[in-house]
């Protein structure tokens, strides 16, 4: 195979697609220097799987694809492809159906590179190795750089082993045997691997027989003891069946005492039920009496009350008329007064016009008298309307006193009669309260009759009391036959339990003989 084209897309100083062809013969390249001659040489050794960076003088991989200038941006991808004429067909046989493979290497910044031939996607050890046949590669003396020769010359024999086997075309062979005895390396771990799990197993195996021998052996014992337990359980549940009987018995006794006692209490009872409902009638009786004695005496309280009211009015009366006389009494002597004033001021008034004929000035004297006259026979005849007003609202009130004294004696007569047939009632009453004779006898019947139910009710609450004391050894009773009752229900579970557990093979009390049958090792079958 022989190279016939370089293509370079964004590969370093590259940024335009550009393709390099190389024709038989000597093909060379000049050029001052930093125009990209070395470019060249890294972008074939690159895509022939060079992956340290530090021979492709970079920091980082990343740093192959074009960064841009002045003039020009950034890419963010770099792609170089190298072309090889298959005519003879020498390739490997994966790639030996084309007469020209196309080998590329795209990259694109931070995700990685990728390659392919004939645009398959392919490892990079299928590239290295693809070129390793063919005695070359990115590492591959062959690719002589500057300082290359002195390399050469100064390397140590392994370097020089590379040479020659590479001059001998069998670099390829070395990188399969290689990767060869790293995989017969990995078979032989595996191996070792395999023996440490076999060995483990073959421990675990041991273990699994001798827990084998103890479940069987733990069998064997258990059925021993469910058969022991199964024996036990039976004589408790004897015993428990025995308690049983014992306890209800006590519960019968106990039953029948209480009955004797709810027949003495349901006698002491009737009695208590018999004497109560006489006494309600006697006691009524007795309480229309009090009621008719009270509504009595509350009666004649009323009256009295009432008449003492009725007196005091009446002095009050008499008192308020007194005085109204005496106040017409000088109300008369007031207005005779004034009339003899006004006959006095007549007379002085005549003498007066005598003295003052002919004199203005007596006249003027004479008419301030007059007007002094006139004022104080006017104030005179005020005082003589209001005394004849006060005299007329006197004599009104006198005789609205005067009615209400008159309905007050009326008020009083009535009163006096109420009082006079309340009396008469009392008398009545007491004869009838006289004449009746059994009074004593039912006083004394009801205080028998008190002490009867008195001692009924001693008697229903000693009644009460053994019947208390009769429900309490019931319960007593009782509580030995619930326990032991509780005590049978679980032995009798026990017992069903125990049953389904010997019976889960026959399904009843009469297993197969099989199921007893032990076979000594190696005679199982």
């Amino acid at each position: 195979m022989e190279f016939s084209k370089l293509r370079l897309l964004g590969f370093k100083s590259f940024v335009e697609p550009t393709e390099f062809v190389i024709e038989k013969g000597l093909t060379g390249v000049v050029g001052p220097n930093g125009c990209g001659k070395s470019n060249l040489v890294e972008a074939l050794r690159w895509v022939m799987g060079e992956n340290s960076y530090k021979n492709m003088r970079a920091s980082s991989m990343d740093d192959v694809i074009f960064s841009g200038s002045g003039n020009r941006p950034s890419r963010n991808m770099a792609e170089v492809a190298l072309f090889l004429d298959n005519d003879d067909r020498t390739a490997p046989a994966a790639f030996n159906d084309a007469d020209e493979l196309q080998v590329s290497r795209r990259i694109e910044r931070e995700s990685g590179s990728v390659y392919r031939v004939n645009g398959k996607d392919v490892r990079a050890k299928d590239v290295q190795l693809l070129f390793a046949d063919v005695s070359t590669g990115a590492r591959s003396p062959s690719m002589i750089g500057q300082g290359r020769v002195g390399e050469l010359i100064s390397a140590k024999p392994q370097a020089r082993r590379a040479l020659l086997e590479e001059a001998a075309g069998i670099s390829g062979l070395h990188s399969r045997r290689h990767e060869a005895e790293l995989r017969l390396r990995a078979a032989e771990t595996n191996l070792e691997r395999l023996e440490d799990v076999i060995a483990q197993l073959e421990t675990q195996l041991e273990s699994l027989k001798r827990q084998a021998r103890q479940a069987n052996r733990y069998r064997n014992i258990a059925g021993d003891i469910r058969r022991a337990e199964a024996t036990i359980l039976h004589l408790r549940w004897s015993a428990a069946k025995k308690a049983t009987a014992e306890a209800e018995k006590a519960l019968t006794e106990a039953t029948m005492q209480v009955g004797e006692t709810q027949l003495v209490q349901t006698e002491a009872a009737k009695a208590q039920a018999i004497i109560a409902s006489k006494l309600p009638q006697l006691r009524e009786a007795e309480a229309k009496a009090a009621a008719a004695l009270q509504h009595v005496t509350i009666a004649r309280n009323q009256l009295d009350e009432e008449a003492k009211r009725i007196s005091a009015r009446h002095q009050e009366l008499i008192n308020r008329q007194n005085q109204l006389e005496a106040d017409i009494k000088r109300e008369e002597e007031i207005i005779a007064e004034n009339s003899d004033i006004l006959a006095h001021l007549s007379r002085e008034e005549t003498a007066l016009k005598a003295e003052t004929e002919g004199r203005a000035e007596k006249e003027e004297a004479g008419k301030r008298a007059l007007e002094v006259a006139v004022a104080a026979l006017n104030e005179s005849e005020q005082q003589l309307t209001n005394l004849t007003q006060e005299l007329a609202s006197s004599r009104a009130q006198s005789s609205q006193i005067e009615r209400s004294l008159s309905d007050g004696t009326a008020r009083e007569s009535r009163l006096r009669d109420q009082i006079s047939d309340v009396e008469k009632d009392l008398t009545q009453l007491g004869q009838k309260i006289s004449e009746e004779s059994g009074v004593v006898e039912k006083t004394k019947q009801v205080a028998d009759l008190e002490t009867a139910l008195e001692e009924a009710q001693t008697a229903a609450e000693k009644a009460e009391a053994a019947a208390e004391q009769a429900r309490e050894n019931e319960q007593q009773a009782t509580a030995p036959l619930t326990e032991a009752r509780a005590k049978l229900n679980e032995i009798e579970t026990e017992a069903k339990t125990l049953a389904r557990i010997l019976n889960s093979g026959g399904k009843d009390l009469f297993p197969a003989v099989l199921e007893s049958v032990r076979a000594q090792g190696g005679f199982e079958k």
